[in-house]
């Protein structure tokens, strides 16, 4: 064996963890702040509103930094599924907690139903 051998770190081991949430929601702190909301106010108003509809789903709120757009009016939002989609809502900070839960997620709830998308949609590809 080498001298080289015997120093020589090994690889890291990846271990995975169970997460106590169902939902990731991802606000930009910029936003929030800019809009003139309180620290945390988002993530209270949003999660007051999914207890209200008794669902099974946990919800996870993190304010993060700079999503990249920084709209005038609006809040940059990002859903582990907008994620997937490469899409961030723009939410209005007027809008009621209902309002921005059904935005966020349309199929959140126990009426919700898997959406086809339009022809029109299909066509562009």
């Amino acid at each position: 064996m080498d001298d080289k051998d015997k120093g020589a770190a090994r690889p890291a081991r990846i271990r995975m963890a169970r997460a106590g949430f169902t939902e990731l929601v991802l606000v930009c702190s910029k936003c929030v702040k800019r809009q003139g909301l309180k620290k945390g106010s988002v993530r209270r108003r949003l999660k007051g509103e999914l207890k209200r509809r008794v669902t099974a789903r946990k919800l996870r709120v993190v304010e993060v930094g700079c999503l990249g757009p920084c709209p005038k009016r609006a809040l940059a939002v990002v859903t582990a599924d907008s994620l997937a989609k490469q899409r961030i809502h723009l939410l209005d900070p007027q809008a009621t907690p209902a309002q921005s839960v059904d935005a966020l997620f349309p199929d959140f709830g126990p009426k919700g139903r898997l959406t086809l998308p339009d022809a029109a949609d299909a066509s562009r590809g």
